[in-house]
């Protein structure tokens, strides 16, 4: 009796199988790394690999999450446009400055994500989460007309009570105040903060809500954006989420080094879009259905020189994975060298091939990464990538100093793009991620003189110390990296 219905169970996990192979093989049409780990992971674990498939494997490039017919698209289209029509005019204006350099990345910006440049941006960039949520919330405090909050992570914690604080009195003043999270990152949101805020005047959406708090079956596709817009003219973006953790107060992770962006500028329109169309997609909400809103939400603001700054996002729900893209035109372009900072690097062939490339060019590549790992199969995975990288001579530093947690490249002195986006193949094709591209010297040398001074505070990752590691770290990576494009 008990063969017998062994003898069915297996017969019923191979047809199962056979047709999730079949799928996706043939329909869902992954690539080529994925489709391997997956039927890897299917094969070798099948009852497991069947549940992990259901919750994790959604193909979203099929599905119209954002409406892009609304009023806020067809404005923004207008725009778009424009700009197209203009672009030689724009970048003649001086044939020296780094933006004629780059004058075919903002192109292909411009056609591939519907990134509008705009060159009139003040730039402050903070390092530390304290300097960070100072400004923040003083730009909270001083808000006239509008809030909007795009956060992945929000914790139940006092830097969230004071975050609540700030906007249901806000809320009370009458400014509109919206708060959009991920339902997965903020799911530890105490109700009776949300109803407070909510009773006050306050709105909130959840991106990929489920009716299970701590279960979601689109776990896989996460909102990785944090975006802030205050009265349409100031814009927040990068890599801090809402936390104690992220003021270095978690004894486990030590201090939180993270690199975030204040802006002010036109580039402040494009988060604001960027936020309205997440928000769209969340509450079905009219926004732009009147001038009053138009001008609201975009207001005037001085025309001054400044930074050049295109905000490029992407997402599971389309094809081309723009801010990928992004990177591999600044690999590509590079003359003297890249600087690279992320928290996890697991990246796809085409960057590897493009960091290679520039390698075996003479580039000067150095990639940036924590010694404190918080997802400990994409540590050994990033162990194992930037290894195969030191055998080509890049220059890896390992940051000693609490956890790296900043997403940021920089080329030449001239160009260089921080946001929300890792170097992983999850940010890359499954995250919803958005990064300012900059165009501007002042900006990149700063940034470069941040990744210097960081390097004070790291372990040189040399070839030595990479050839000496243990045969258990070996296996760690290897397994690892195998299955790096389900991480």
């Amino acid at each position: 009796m008990f063969l017998g219905i062994t003898a069915v169970l297996s017969i019923l996990i191979f047809i199962v199988n056979i047709s999730l192979t079949f799928t996706i093989i043939f329909l869902e049409r992954k690539n080529p790394q994925s489709t391997y780990a997956w039927l890897l992971f299917l094969w070798m674990v099948p009852i497991i690999g069947f549940l992990f498939y259901i919750l994790f494997s959604q193909n979203l490039t099929k599905r119209k999450i954002f409406r892009y017919n609304t009023p806020e698209h067809i404005q923004y289209l207008h725009l778009l446009r424009q700009q197209q029509r203009s672009l030689s005019r724009i970048l003649s204006i001086d044939p020296n400055s780094p933006i004629e350099k780059y004058r075919h990345s903002i192109e292909f910006h411009l056609n591939v994500s519907e990134s509008l440049y705009t060159n009139n941006n003040e730039i402050t960039i903070y390092t530390d989460g304290y300097k960070k949520f100072d400004a923040l919330f003083h730009a909270m405090e001083e808000a006239q007309s509008s809030i909007h909050v795009e956060y992945y992570i929000i914790k139940n914690d006092t830097l969230t009570l004071k975050l609540f604080d700030i906007l249901t009195r806000k809320a009370l003043e009458g400014v509109e105040v919206r708060l959009l999270f991920d339902a997965m990152g903020g799911r530890y949101i105490p109700d009776s903060v949300l109803d407070a805020f909510i009773s006050a005047g306050g709105q909130i959406g959840e991106f990929f809500p489920s009716r299970f708090k701590m279960l979601n079956l689109r776990v896989n596709y996460r909102n990785h954006r944090k975006i802030v817009v205050i009265d349409g003219s100031v814009g927040f973006v990068g890599g801090f989420n809402i936390g104690n953790e992220y003021l270095g107060l978690d004894q486990k992770m030590g201090y939180w080094r993270d690199t975030h962006l204040k802006i002010i500028g036109y580039a402040a329109y494009e988060l604001q879009l960027r936020f309205l169309l997440d928000w769209r997609a969340s509450s079905n909400e009219e926004l732009l259905i009147d001038d009053d809103k138009l001008n609201s939400f975009f207001p005037t603001i001085p025309q001054k020189p400044g930074a050049g700054i295109q905000i490029v996002s992407s997402g599971p729900d389309k094809l081309s994975q723009q801010v990928k893209q992004g990177f591999l035109r600044m690999i590509n372009t590079a003359e003297d060298y890249i600087l690279i900072q992320s928290p996890y690097f697991v990246p796809d062939g085409s960057i590897m091939e493009a960091l290679k490339i520039a390698l075996l060019s003479g580039i000067d590549v150095r990639i940036m990464i924590p010694n404190k790992p918080d997802h400990i199969f994409i540590y050994w995975a990033t162990l194992a990538y930037v290894g195969e990288l030191i055998e080509f001579g890049a220059k890896i530093y390992i940051y000693e100093n609490g956890f790296l947690h900043a997403k940021t490249i920089v080329v030449d002195d001239s160009v260089c793009s921080v946001g929300t986006c890792n170097f992983d193949i999850r940010s890359f094709s499954l995250n919803f991620e958005t990064n300012a591209f900059i165009y501007d010297r002042k900006v990149a040398i700063q940034l470069k003189d941040i990744f210097v001074e960081d390097i004070k505070k790291c372990t040189y990752y040399n070839k030595e110390l990479y050839r000496r590691r243990s045969r258990r770290v070996k296996i760690k990576e290897s397994i690892s990296r195998l299955f790096s494009p389900l991480l």
